[in-house]
């Protein structure tokens, strides 16, 4: 749904769904009959750096936090194509200053996780926060908060992908595949054993249930 924003709009935003080719994308096409499992945003129509919070390495699901994509995170091995939803959305200005301040200030931050409580939880919760975490949802849904370009009837952690989806529809602006570009992203191919994915799947675990214990889980005041 559109708000009013003045003629000031001078810069866009773009809000990308992405078919992801992972094995978990594949089992939760599967089980939600919905295409996209995956979200992103671009700062421009490039459409070559995706901006999100992901696992930062293709065999390690539990190594995640923000993350800046290439092309190749999702078209990899034998894939040369990946497809893509992208929305285009118009930003004033100051808006658009805001969401560069906000990514900034995340990305320079160490302290920020990964909420795989509120990802795995989200068709039965609804999304929830935990102090300094996103996911690939609830970091979209903060910048489309920031944008003020929409009108969000709920919390910005409370949209799931295809709730996006459907916010965004009257700023649809492509659907197709696009190709890999050979650039990749450094290590992010590299072979992760069982035994490290175990730890780093109880010390996410971990940290996320401090932030819990400590009831540190309030929205993000930036």
């Amino acid at each position: 749904m559109r708000t009013n924003n003045s003629k000031e709009q001078e810069e866009y935003l773009y809000i990308v769904l992405v078919r992801a080719l992972t094995g978990l994308g594949k089992l939760v096409r599967g089980i939600t009959r919905y295409e996209y499992t995956h979200i992103a945003i671009c700062l421009d129509e490039s459409l070559t750096d995706f901006i999100t919070f992901s696992r930062r390495k293709h065999y390690a699901p539990f190594d995640a936090g923000f993350m800046h994509e290439t092309r190749d995170c999702y078209a990899f091995g034998q894939q040369s194509r990946v497809k893509l939803k992208v929305f285009r959305i118009p930003v004033v200005a100051e808006n658009m200053q805001r969401i560069r301040a906000y990514i900034d200030s995340v990305q320079e931050d160490e302290e920020y996780l990964f909420n795989l409580f509120s990802m795995v939880t989200m068709p039965v919760l609804h999304g929830f926060p935990i102090y300094k975490t996103h996911n690939c949802m609830s970091f979209t849904g903060k910048i489309l908060e920031l944008s003020n370009s929409v009108t969000m009837d709920s919390k910005y952690y409370r949209y799931s992908i295809r709730d996006i989806d459907l916010l965004l529809a009257d700023y649809f602006y492509k659907e197709k595949c696009v190709a890999r570009q050979g650039i990749e992203t450094a290590g992010y191919m590299e072979k992760v054993g069982t035994g490290k994915n175990i730890v780093m799947f109880f010390q996410l675990n971990g940290k996320l249930m401090a932030r819990l214990i400590k009831r540190n889980n309030i929205e993000d005041k930036i």
